[in-house]
């Protein structure tokens, strides 16, 4: 008979309604925003979401900023304002282009506006009465603004790839049409800071719609936004449709109106229209962002204007935003009103419009290509710290972490240690049954079983049909990590003088690996050899997790584990 301390003693706890399959957001669901206490905490908050947002575009680490070779064709010198066609190298064979529009008759340096467009017909070249970027840029040439007006993915002269593409491949690489767009923006800005006629400490952005999601996106990842305006945008209502505007894990425990908050204390205009989604801006998402401003002393900065209109970035909302950049950007000039501008032909405008792009010019498949190998390259030079870093961005929750007995299921078996937990695919029932699991109970070890996220007991209805469900939730595979972390954290407190073990059968092989490497219990992998090279599309079946292959993969986490492969 064995000492009563090995004696089994296991528990089953039921678990609650698990959040993850109740509460499933998406871009219609209504949210809100509440400033934190205090500016200590929301800085914290704030370091935080940006990390969240670049992992979510595939740009954690920042590519490498290659040079950007601008071509810049046929100027047109019109009446106190020049117009040019421009085409940047944002990477190696992919060309970003646009129409710069620059100040004449005026003296020094400039403050320059980018302006993203959104998913108007003719793109950076759309002009009718809701939208007009010609008249736009024009207007703000005049009265002394550099306008960069540059395309979204596959638009005009960005072709190189189509505007809407996904699939769980490019998923898990992180190769998107919103990291796409962010990096198009981060190096838009990086064109025209380097202009000997822009004052770079004077950078501002403003968009509407989509381009209004690329407002608040790049301001909140790079501080060199001085002035922002966000145009029929930030809504509690609705966080953008189109798939360059949600990208897996990109609002998981956040939304548009804390990610257009990230621009705090910078100056902010948020314009609203009554016609579409941000009819409540004055109301419930203008509110809620002054406060913040308020607890940097800077509630003058932002600003809400909202016109009775559908969805536009129509004259009133143009004149805002003149009047707005003017303010804080170019107080010498004096207040402006709008006039009239002769728009240009579609073909003088255009940068590739009778003309080729450079011969490297790489095609879709190519920019792929390159884009994965930069990744496996970044992360073999990073260190484990790095890399664990870059795969808990992936498993953070969305709100309170799980935790045993709400919502997990799991039995413990006490008994000498180490202790281990014991991950089955199917569950604390088929783990019992297994011959693994036995040999440890008769050697009289200390256990731990659980019923993972959609496995054994916690089997659950999850609705995830919604197209962009991956933006505001984590997958199942994401879900099973979190709960072998929390797992791990239960045993850990239970066993503080021990380093724990875990085990794992057949897929469940991924979830103890994953959750193993980003924990902060001490932990050994107690698990055969793996397989480091694991095709994409094997794993996407056996275990999803979108990023995973940016972040470093399998090999990233046998490096921070220390654990051999084959």
């Amino acid at each position: 008979m064995r000492p009563l301390l090995f004696v089994l003693a296991s528990v089953l706890i039921a678990s609650a309604a698990d959040r993850r399959n109740l509460e499933c957001p998406n871009t219609d669901t209504h949210v809100t925003f509440q400033a934190p206490a205090s500016l200590e905490k929301w800085e914290q908050r704030k370091q935080q979401l940006r990390l969240q947002i670049l992992s979510a575009a595939g740009l954690l680490p920042l590519p490498a900023k290659t040079p950007l070779q601008p071509l810049v064709y046929d100027r047109l010198d019109r009446d106190g304002y020049s117009i040019e066609k421009v085409a940047i190298e944002t990477r190696p064979g992919y060309w970003l282009g646009g129409n710069l529009y620059r100040p004449k008759g005026k003296a020094g340096k400039f403050p320059a506006v980018l302006h993203p467009h959104g998913h108007w017909n003719y793109g950076r070249l759309e002009n009718q009465q809701l939208c007009s970027t010609p008249t736009l840029a024009i207007n703000l040439a005049r009265h002394g603004f550099v306008v960069f007006a540059y395309d979204m993915v596959g638009y005009n002269d960005t072709a190189q790839t189509t505007h809407d593409f996904s699939s769980p491949e490019y998923q898990l690489w992180g190769f998107t049409p919103l990291g796409l767009q962010l990096w198009n923006s981060i190096r838009a800005l990086d064109f025209v800071a380097s202009l000997p006629d822009v004052d770079a400490a004077k950078l501002a952005v403003t968009g509407a719609s989509g381009g209004g999601t690329q407002d608040f996106l790049l301001t909140a990842v790079d501080p060199r936004v001085a002035v922002s305006a966000p145009v029929n945008m930030v809504s509690g209502i609705m966080q953008g449709g189109c798939v360059c505007e949600n990208a897996p894990g990109l609002r998981v425990g956040t939304n548009n109106i804390e990610i257009a908050a990230m621009t705090a204390p910078r100056p902010m205009l948020m314009v609203a229209a009554t016609g579409d989604w941000t009819r409540n801006v004055p109301r419930e998402e203008f509110p809620a962002v002054r406060k913040l401003y308020e607890l940097y002393g800077k509630a003058n900065l932002v600003e809400n204007v909202q016109f009775d209109a559908p969805h536009n970035y129509n004259k009133d909302s143009r004149q805002a935003v003149y009047s707005f950049l003017r303010k804080h950007l170019r107080p010498e000039e004096p207040e402006f009103q709008e006039k009239g501008v002769n728009v240009e032909s579609l073909q003088d405008m255009l940068v590739f419009y009778g003309r080729s792009r450079p011969d490297h010019a790489r095609s879709f498949s190519q920019l792929f290509d390159e884009w994965k190998a930069e990744a496996a390259k970044m992360q073999q030079s990073a260190t484990p710290a790095e890399l664990k870093q870059r795969l808990a961005l992936l498993f953070e929750a969305a709100g309170p972490s799980p935790a045993l007995g709400d919502p997990i299921p799991y039995k413990f078996v006490d008994g000498k240690g180490p202790a281990v937990l014991y991950l089955h695919p199917d569950g604390i029932a088929a783990a019992e049954a297994s011959p693994h699991f036995q040999k440890l109970k008769a050697d009289g070890r200390a256990i731990l079983l659980i019923d993972a996220f959609q496995t054994g007991s916690a089997k659950a209805a999850r609705d995830r049909s919604h197209r962009h469900f991956l933006t505001f939730n984590r997958s199942d595979s994401a879900a099973r990590v979190q709960d072998v972390q929390a797992a791990l954290h239960w045993l850990g407190a239970k066993r503080p003088a021990e380093t724990l073990e875990v085990a794992a059968e057949r897929d469940a092989q991924w979830w103890a690996l994953f959750g193993a490497a980003t924990t902060t219990v001490p932990v050994r992998f107690n698990v055969a050899p793996i397989a480091f090279k694991v095709s994409d599309e094997d794993l996407a079946k056996v275990f999803f997790v979108p990023g995973l292959q940016r972040a470093g993969g399998v090999e990233a986490a046998a490096k921070i584990l220390k654990v051999s492969g084959r």
